[in-house]
Parts: structure tokens; C-alpha cells; sequence
């Protein structure tokens, strides 16, 4: 029995290529094609296929979208990820919404086709060329710690010199919530003091103005 593949993108000759590259291999058969994720999502509700081919780029949204829709109901469906742009973020985006193998589309169709056959044997693992070499490069290149509104406001009072009984009072806070806010920051800059977390906050961007040497 062939495996059955439904085709998402929003050029006909992308995917009547594709389609003719699967034709082409005995075990596989596309019973179906769609151009956007609304009637990506439809068709895959209708014809349930084993695997679902998409471009990450639609008229109507991603194909992540597709992805996530596909696996809020079913984890034994496949879903391959193509893109033109094959990025560190499109990569860990693909592979968080559920996505079985994320393929640029400069690669060959035969490509394409050997990831649909592990998608299809293995929809939940995640098949990517480039992933190794992402996958060391966030861990050498940790994304910024992602600080809330008041702590942004916290931190720009502390660049400009103020304590922490300025602060509280500049943002009508108490001094004890103050006094949280500054903990949290130094905690996620990594930081002991507030000479520490300012230089980091430098280093990371998250300040772009000189502070006074006040500490």
C-alpha cells in the first residue's frame, strides 16, 4: 500500500514538480494539492493523509500554521516543512510546532521525497540537515534573556543612576517590589551587582545609552 501525500503551496508549479517527483516513486501517491493553510487544513481533514508537504510560506499565513493545526489532532501524521529560507529560527520554529523534517527547496525533489518516506514512518521525530550546526550555535550564542516592561523601566533607572528608593518612587512603586524587580534583573543578567548587570545589559543591547559611573 503507497504512502498518501497531499501537497501545500501556493505555486502550481512547485507543487505539480513535486507532485511529478512523487509519481515517480511507486511507494508514494499525491491524492491531493492546496494553496493556502485554510484549505491545507481542510483537505487534510478530508482526505487524512500519511504525509503533508508544505511550504513555510502561504498567502494566508505559515506552514506552521498547518503543522500546529495538524498536530493539535494527530501525532502519526507527517508533516515536511519546505522553505527558502532555511534559517536557525525558521528551523527551531519548525521543529517546536511539530514538524517531522524541514527541507530547503534548493535541494533536489528526490530530497524532498526521502524526507516525506521518514515523515511517514516517523512523524514525530524531526529530520533536518541543518540542525546539528543550528543546534551549536544557540548553544554558543545563547539568545538575550528576555526581561518583562518594568523590568526594562527598572533597568533604564538603574543606568541612570537612581537607588532603589528613587525607583520605587519614580514608578510608583513600594521600595520591597522595587527592590524584587532589581533581584530579577541581576538574576537573569547573570549579574551580582549593579555594576555587573549594567555592563551585561550593554554587552547583551539591552541598553543603548552610557550610564553614569554612579556604583
Amino acid at each position: 500500500m503507497s504512502t498518501t501525500v497531499l501537497l501545500v503551496d501556493d505555486h502550481e508549479l512547485i507543487r505539480q514538480g513535486l507532485a511529478r517527483a512523487f509519481e515517480r516513486d511507486d511507494d508514494m501517491s499525491v491524492v491531493g494539492q492546496a494553496a493556502t493553510v485554510a484549505q491545507g487544513v481542510a483537505a487534510w481533514e478530508t482526505l487524512q493523509p500519511d504525509v503533508v508537504v508544505t511550504d513555510l510560506q502561504l498567502p494566508d499565513g505559515h506552514g506552521l500554521d498547518v503543522a500546529r493545526a495538524i498536530r493539535r489532532i494527530s501525532d502519526t501524521t507527517g508533516v515536511v516543512v519546505l522553505t527558502m529560507h532555511a534559517g536557525d529560527d525558521q528551523i527551531f520554529a519548525a521543529m517546536e510546532a511539530g514538524a517531522s523534517a524541514f527541507v530547503g527547496k534548493d535541494t533536489k525533489a528526490t530530497e524532498v521525497v526521502s524526507a516525506a518516506k521518514h515523515a511517514a514512518v516517523a512523524p514525530r521525530t524531526f529530520l533536518c540537515a541543518g540542525l546539528s550546526a543550528a543546534m551549536m550555535r544557540r548553544a554558543t550564542n545563547p539568545a538575550p534573556p528576555k526581561l518583562s516592561a518594568r523590568e526594562d523601566e527598572v533597568l533604564t533607572l538603574l543606568a541612570d543612576g537612581l537607588g532603589t528608593s528613587e525607583i520605587a518612587g519614580r514608578l510608583y512603586l513600594s521600595e520591597s517590589t522595587a527592590k524584587t524587580h532589581i533581584t530579577h534583573i541581576y538574576q537573569k543578567l547573570g549579574a551580582a551587582n549593579r555594576a555587573q548587570a549594567l555592563v551585561a545589559a550593554m554587552r547583551l543591547g539591552l541598553l543603548d545609552h552610557t550610564f553614569p559611573q554612579r556604583f
